[in-house]
């Protein structure tokens, strides 16, 4: 069965990084493009960024575009999300998704802080 298991949250002061992992099981990961998302207390889960099954496009919210950077490693069935010179307003659970024929499927989040 499909199976995606975020890490790499924690943590973090204004202005620092961090790099979030998803690692994927279950289907053909090169096959499918990857997405992740964040929910923050309180407000609608959105899109952060996207990427094409070879990596080869990518999207960010507009929120995110020139801090944030998603990365695939097919090899390794991995997608990544690097977070720079991140706000307060970044915090939230951030979730990685995958569409798989006609379902949607997700991880269990991982949260991300930024508080000094």
């Amino acid at each position: 069965q499909v199976r995606l298991v975020e890490s790499g949250g924690g943590l973090v002061q204004p202005g620092g990084s961090l790099r979030l992992s998803c690692a994927a099981s279950g289907f053909t990961f090169s096959r499918f493009a990857m997405r992740w998302y964040r929910q923050a207390p309180g407000k609608e889960r959105e899109l952060v960024a996207a990427i094409t099954s070879f990596g080869t496009s990518t999207n960010y919210a507009d929120s995110v575009k020139g801090r944030f950077t998603i990365s695939r490693d097919n090899a390794k069935n991995t997608v990544y999300l690097q977070m720079n010179s991140l706000k307060s307003e970044d915090t939230a659970v951030y979730y990685c998704n995958a569409e798989v024929g006609s379902l949607a499927y997700w991880g269990q989040g991982t949260q991300v802080t930024v508080s000094s």
